[in-house]
């Protein structure tokens, strides 16, 4: 069988989530680069991939899949090793992680109005509204991380690798992490999963993207 093929942008975080979950469990997989700057996405042979134009998209063995999310749960379903807490099959375990999904969902989600606005629009201020949201659903994060190891208790789950990506690239655009020091210790809890250095390379590049758009070099607050 041919390697499943994966069709992302490094400087996205939900391709970074995805790409986790894969260096996580090793998977042979064919990585074609989408560059949405050049707007790659929107040709021909790419649409016939996937209709709506978007990454990451997967296709294994021509069951073509996106949504970031749905890709990395299908791969844990499909390939983690028997007991593996990465994924578990306890439907209240698993109910668990798919609810810190969400809610990297929700910040992914905030982020991009914010991030959008920066390199789409022009913006050289950040909007009051999203800004104070992104804090809020932060503080709730900061708040689950109280007294555990990792998002969902004391072992590491998908759901740690979906925010890995997100809280990435959050610290090196610019947010005012200082505050969050739950989230900061699991961070850097998070050094020894496979592909941390190669997603927080590429959550820095742009973030450095985002800063130089903004004209700035420390924090949002700064």
């Amino acid at each position: 069988m041919a390697p499943m093929k994966f069709y992302y942008f490094p400087h996205s975080p939900p391709c970074r989530g995805v790409l986790l979950t894969i260096r996580y469990l090793k998977l042979d997989v064919e990585m074609i680069n989408v560059n949405l700057r050049e707007k790659e996405q929107l040709k021909p042979e790419y649409l016939k991939i996937n209709p709506v134009h978007m990454v990451p998209t997967l296709d294994d063995d021509r069951f073509v899949l996106w949504e970031s999310r749905a890709i990395s749960q299908y791969l844990a379903s499909t390939r983690c090793p028997s007991g593996s807490s990465l994924y578990p099959s306890d439907p209240r375990k698993r109910a668990i992680i798919d609810a810190r999904m969400y809610l990297d969902a929700y910040l992914q989600a905030t982020a991009r109005i914010i991030f959008y606005a920066i390199h789409t629009l022009g913006e050289k201020t950040i909007a009051n509204t999203p800004k104070v949201r992104l804090y809020q659903l932060l503080e709730s994060l900061n708040t689950i991380l109280e007294g555990q190891d990792y998002v969902v208790g004391n072992d590491l789950t998908l759901a740690d690798l979906s925010l890995l990506a997100s809280i990435s690239t959050f610290i090196y655009a610019g947010v005012p992490m200082e505050k969050y020091k739950n989230i900061l210790s699991w961070y850097a809890r998070c050094e020894n999963v496979p592909g941390y250095h190669e997603n927080d390379s590429a959550a820095k590049s742009y973030g450095d993207f985002l800063k130089n758009l903004l004209g700035i070099t420390g924090t949002w607050e700064d």
